[in-house]
């Protein structure tokens, strides 16, 4: 009795172990059924046929239960490298957790159970086997980076070429994309690649200014401080602005605008509560020839009350001057201090029409467009554009893309073009050329456009160039046709002279969310880089049509076409999972239209280039880029059945209404059970292109999953970025838009991170640099998180500099 007992005990752990794999093949199976009927891969039925049988000879003790889990194991390696090759993060959810199993059999509490008497030790041969084959194929994993490309700029300035952003003080960052040609440089380089891993924290401020339970679940802080003036200008999600000393973060004023709620109970239903930047305008840049952006003198006499201002767009739709010295409003600019931005607008829902964004100043105007709440009907405020004299507010022009002939003021009384393509992003401006570039969005809604008239087509989703003076259009470049996957044109236009085989021209980059940078004669809008028409799949639902081809530029980031193979998760379970849902929607590639099945919508809404934009070198001629891969996917609801779904809580959770179209539409990230990208990483990348040659001269994987994972592991996988770059004139780069809370510094020659520093909370933005008066170079952060992304929320301000 004693010895059958012993016998029995030392069978549990094979039969617990033959349940587990029971119940893993038994889940497989199901899930290898509906994938095969699908048309998707027979991996996952055969595997689980496979783990089942295995599961059940352990439970009988059987010995032969060695010899077909090895068998299985084995076929899964041979499988996994025919599927991805040897990339280690393909490999993981294909063999880790088969990988793990088999050492565990080997074990000898579970082995020897199972080979009493005379029994061979074949299978224990074979699955031994098995074991060190899928070991040596994740071993030589470790030595391959699928994606990456290496390369070394060999090069500190390319001859002739120069910075010719308009002028300010090396030491100075006074506009969002530190000028009025959105390059992200700075000629600073105090810091350079040989000391900035000796960067230590300067200082540290907190806004206050934190999300509420009365506020949008997209609360952000997306904000790029300004440095003139001798200080800092930040401002809050809730549109507050603060002047900071820049050497100390010693609070100078705070200006708080008081917002209301425009008629709502608060501002929880609003789709955002974000503040990009606040813009600066000092009549002294003017005053001479050698000083004006414009090249002449200003002929408009400074302002007595304000000679210094900050432009400031609330988020109840008001911009509003401030005395950028003291804080206080201008009294001189429209009523009191403030122009009221629903003029002539027409009705719309709280929060649901303002500018997230800072507007652009000239020498004698600023102006501004407006953000238009996405998908919740086809009857939303004009996105038109809006042009005040910088001294007393008054209505100069407007552009009205709905009516784009007449920018004559619009007349009291008079409503601009309902529904008309916003721009939502920052504007970019060349003074001598006497242009402004808009980077244009589309008609609402965003996945139907059977309703699109060709005024608003014909703008939509490119880049629009308007004459300073009188608002008329220049020129105009369309970048999607027919705009039916929210392609807005997120960043800032990039102006720099490039240096090309027909000599220097003055271009302007679009960075989009298709991944094309579009590079353009900013004078006329003619290709510099070629752009060619491809063709696109095509079947749109009823009521709608497709373009049948798109404009790609021949400088692009744009991804591979998804494969099921790419559908990826932590393990076989929710890998299956995603590929299921794959085989299960439409998809034919890039600009697969929306359907009533479910379309795969890649690069998703938050796109490769979103309005963080790219930074320019413009003496080495070089682009530092930070590009992101997320799918997303689309599903249309008709209009009939959108009450009975899940209710719009945000732009990208539940059904969105569209009311007026014959469909909602729901829109969300592909995603694996986990809340992990269902496909592949790297999901996010820094690279350089060499702008003399198109060529991207470097690739890597950026960020970690450390703050994103059920597991605070810092894997370097390469996650998502929301945030734009800066470099610097020493050569190097700083990026902090990752999904983990770091800032980063790189060698923009080879890519290599040089120094990281760690964030009490996300920054979802574009960090800046400056010098203070005590001559030392500093970077400065804005850490408050991103509602949309989960990044963990703050009011942080961050300053650092090399040791004294």
């Amino acid at each position: 009795m004693s010895t059958e007992g012993a016998l029995s005990r030392s069978r549990l752990l094979p039969s617990l172990l033959g349940i587990l794999l029971l119940l893993m093949g038994l889940v497989l199976l199901a899930g290898g059924v509906k994938l095969s009927t699908l048309g998707g891969s027979l991996y996952y039925l055969l595997a689980g046929i496979g783990l089942a049988l295995t599961g059940v000879l352990l439970i009988m003790a059987r010995r032969a239960a060695l010899g077909l889990y090895a068998l299985v194991l084995f076929a899964s390696t041979v499988w996994a490298l025919w599927e991805v090759g040897l990339d280690w993060w393909q490999l993981v959810p294909r063999l880790a957790m088969l990988f793990v199993l088999g050492i565990v059999m080997l074990l000898p509490w579970f082995r020897r159970p199972l080979l009493t008497g005379d029994a061979s030790a074949t299978g224990t041969r074979a699955l031994g086997a098995a074991v060190v084959i899928a070991g040596v194929a994740a071993l030589a994993s470790q030595f391959t980076n699928p994606g990456e490309i290496k390369g070394q700029l060999d090069r500190d300035s390319v001859p002739g070429m120069t910075n010719t952003a308009p002028a300010m003080p090396d030491g100075d960052w006074n506009s969002y994309g530190r000028s009025a040609h959105g390059d992200r440089y700075s000629p600073l380089a105090q810091i350079t690649p040989e000391n900035v891993s000796k960067l230590v924290p300067a200082w540290t401020y907190r806004t206050g200014d934190l999300p509420g339970p009365n506020d949008p679940g997209e609360t952000t802080a997306e904000n790029t401080p300004l440095k003139a003036n001798g200080m800092l200008y930040v401002c809050t999600p809730h549109s507050q602005v603060i002047a900071l000393e820049p050497e100390t973060g010693k609070e100078i004023w705070r200006f708080d605008p008081k917002l209301s709620t425009q008629k709502a109970q608060n501002f929880k239903g609003w789709a955002h509560m974000t503040c990009r930047g606040v813009t600066y305008h000092d009549d002294a840049a003017y005053a001479s020839a050698e000083q004006s952006p414009t090249g002449t003198a200003s002929t408009t006499p400074a302002s007595s009350v304000c000679p210094r201002r900050i432009f400031l767009p609330t988020a109840d739709t008001r911009l509003i001057a401030l005395n950028a010295d003291t804080g206080k409003m201008c009294e001189d600019f429209g009523d009191k201090g403030q122009v009221d931005l629903t003029a002539n607008i027409g009705g719309f829902t709280a929060g649901g029409y303002y500018s997230t964004s800072p507007p652009a100043v000239t020498q004698n105007l600023v102006v501004i467009g407006g953000h238009v709440t996405d998908n919740v009907s086809t009857d939303e405020p004009s996105g038109v554009i809006r042009a005040y004299d910088v001294h007393t507010g008054q209505l100069v022009w407007n552009w009205d893309s709905g009516n784009p002939d007449d920018t004559t003021p619009i007349a009291e009384g008079k409503t601009y073009t309902r529904n008309s393509p916003n721009m939502w992003s920052m504007f970019s401006v060349d003074e001598k050329l006497g242009m402004l570039y808009l980077p244009m969005g589309n008609q609402t809604p965003d996945q139907f456009g059977g309703f699109r008239t060709p005024e608003s087509e014909k703008y939509a989703a490119g880049l629009t160039a308007l004459d300073i003076a009188t608002g008329k259009v220049r020129w105009y470049f369309q970048f999607t046709h027919h705009d039916l996957w929210d392609m807005d044109v997120g960043g800032q236009p990039t102006l720099m002279d490039l240096k090309t085989a027909d000599g220097v021209k003055p271009a302007v980059l679009a960075s989009t969310k298709q991944g094309s940078i579009y590079v353009l004669d900013r004078s006329n809008g003619q290709p510099i880089v070629p752009i060619k028409e491809i063709p696109v799949p095509q079947g749109a639902v009823e009521g709608d049509h497709t373009s049948p081809t798109q404009p790609m530029s021949d400088l692009n980031f744009v991804p591979p076409v998804l494969k099921e193979s790419d559908m990826w998760g932590v393990t076989p379970f929710d890998q299956m999972l995603c590929r299921i849902d794959f085989k299960s929607l439409r998809y034919d590639g890039m600009f697969t239209p929306p359907s009533l099945q479910g379309s795969i919508v890649y690069p998703g809404n938050f796109g490769v280039f979103d309005w963080g934009g790219i930074s320019v070198d413009p003496v080495r001629q070089l682009a530092f880029v930070n590009p992101s891969y997320m799918a997303f996917k689309s599903k249309l609801v008709p209009a009939a059945e959108v009450a009975g779904g899940p209710g719009r809580k945000s732009e990208t959770e539940g059904v969105q209404p569209n009311k007026g179209a014959p469909y909602g539409v729901i829109l969300e990230a592909l995603l694996s059970p986990m809340g992990l990208p269902c496909q592949a990483p790297a999901w996010g990348y820094v690279a350089a292109v060499d702008l003399t040659t198109n060529k991207t001269l470097w690739k890597h994987k950026n960020g970690t999953v450390r703050d994103s994972s059920p597991v605070p592991i810092p894997l370097s996988m390469g996650v998502p970025s929301l945030g734009g770059p800066f470099t610097t004139a020493s050569g190097l780069a700083f990026l902090s838009g990752t999904l983990d809370q770091y800032l980063r510094a790189y060698d923009v020659k080879n890519g290599k991170q040089l120094w990281e520093g760690r964030l009490p909370a996300g920054a979802q933005t574009t960090p800046m640099t400056y010098t203070g008066k005590d001559g030392k170079q500093y970077v400065l952060v804005v850490a408050g998180g991103h509602g949309s992304l989960g990044t963990k929320q703050g009011d942080y301000v961050i300053a650092y500099k090399l040791p004294d």
